[in-house]
């Protein structure tokens, strides 16, 4: 009962997470559009109102006309809306999906004793550390060299070096799919605590200047402008490392660590391209198509890095084939030859004592229902068992493989 109801927790809040997210993502990508497609205004009221830039659109069949002002407005409405729970929401509905997916069960899916052999407590203590030791030396950089000259590309470079280093460490502790879950959080608590700590305080001052009467502080506005650029660069990076856990080719790897950080970088240099691309419309820089062929490669060069390799499976064949005729069994598989690997290397998660995801396979009827998601699992995917907790061979994956190619019997 107990994993049925982290099943159904897991499912509600990775669908609200979502949800919220689109919500958040979709606000901070539209904000940094029309911020770099204002243009000065025509209009001689606009200009006397203080309006430094506007935009004109149209959607939904109607025309939309938003303006900036470059300091404090002549009135502030009665209703001004701000954006800031798309931000809380995501944040918080993450750290409660990570805890129920990988805290709750840290030693099966935090800790891969392969990687590094330690307690669950220490790894969730050290998880957790990952998240407030990142924002703290994060925002340190952006407090000394974010106003300097020349002071985004140094907190830029020197962002990059963080996260490099953060993956390296998360990839040789932790097992690799819960490593690449770990950056993105780490990233991305950063990205709602820049919200939390600069942009939302930043624009509560300001407005409290302007009710006040008192001259607003650019300051404020510059900080938060900053803070809300490096979300936009961080965006990416997170949802590829978010996604990664469903294909474990990519944190399966030996150097996993440097198949997340190149991979975040080509989702960096993508963003660039289609930030920089509202400015080249407006003649404001030049075409940025080096950004997106710079992602590209990048993407391009993971992918050839990655691919399978055919003499690796040739003898893992060879190995299965000598198997198979030691038993006399040919290219058929049934059931009875499956059923001691399934007891050896499947029953610890998915037998009498623990079913993990609602699934059991001590049965031929629970093997024969789960029979398409095993091969899925096992075999193309290779995400089964979980971080190979159970040490499953090459060899016998392909006993899978040639069971459910040849019917998939369990009689």
């Amino acid at each position: 009962m107990e994993s049925y109801l982290l099943d159904w927790a897991n499912l509600l809040l990775r669908w609200v997470h979502v949800i919220t997210a689109i919500a958040w993502v979709g606000s901070s990508f539209y904000f940094v559009f029309l911020d770099s497609s204002l243009t000065p205004p025509t209009d001689e009221d606009l200009k006397r109102q203080g309006v430094s830039g506007e935009l004109w659109a149209v959607h939904g069949g109607g025309f939309y006309h938003p303006v900036k002002f470059a300091g404090a407005p002549p009135l502030l409405p009665a209703h001004l809306h701000w954006f800031y729970w798309e931000s809380y929401s995501t944040w918080l509905t993450g750290f409660a999906l990570f805890t129920v997916s990988y805290l709750w069960n840290a030693g099966t899916y935090l800790i891969d004793k392969s990687v590094l052999d330690w307690a669950p407590s220490s790894a969730i203590a050290v998880a957790l550390a990952f998240l407030v030791l990142f924002w703290l030396a994060y925002d340190g950089i952006c407090r000394v060299f974010g106003q300097r000259k020349n002071g985004d590309a140094i907190v830029g470079a020197l962002v990059a070096l963080l996260v490099c280093g953060a993956a390296w460490l998360a990839c040789h502790w932790f097992a690799g799919r819960a490593a690449f879950l770990l950056i993105g959080a780490m990233v991305a608590t950063s990205m709602s605590a820049n919200v939390f700590f600069w942009i939302i305080p930043g624009q509560k001052t300001m407005v409290a200047d302007i009710q006040a009467g008192r001259p607003v502080d650019p300051i404020h506005g510059k900080r938060g402008k900053q803070r809300s650029v490096h979300n936009t660069y961080f965006t990416l990076p997170v949802l590829f490392a978010m996604l990664s856990n469903h294909y474990s080719f990519t944190y399966s790897h030996p150097n996993n660590w440097l198949v997340l950080i190149l991979m975040m970088l080509a989702g960096a240099a993508i963003r660039q391209f289609f930030v920089l691309r509202h400015g080249y419309k407006l003649g404001r820089n030049g075409h940025p198509w080096r950004y997106a062929l710079v992602g590209v490669v990048v993407i391009v060069g993971v992918l050839v890095w990655l691919k399978p390799v055919p003499q690796a499976n040739a003898v893992a064949m060879n190995s299965v084939a000598v198997h198979a005729d030691s038993t006399g069994a040919g290219a058929q598989i049934d059931y009875q030859k499956l059923q001691p690997l399934l007891a050896q290397r499947c029953y610890t998660c998915h037998g009498e004592t623990v079913q993990m995801k609602n699934v059991r396979l001590d049965s031929p009827q629970g093997v024969k229902s789960h029979a398409q998601a095993m091969y899925l699992q096992v075999v193309l995917n290779r995400a089964m068992p979980l971080n190979n907790a159970t040490g499953i061979t090459e060899a016998e994956r392909l006993l899978v493989k040639q069971w459910f190619e040849s019917g998939a019997s369990v009689n």
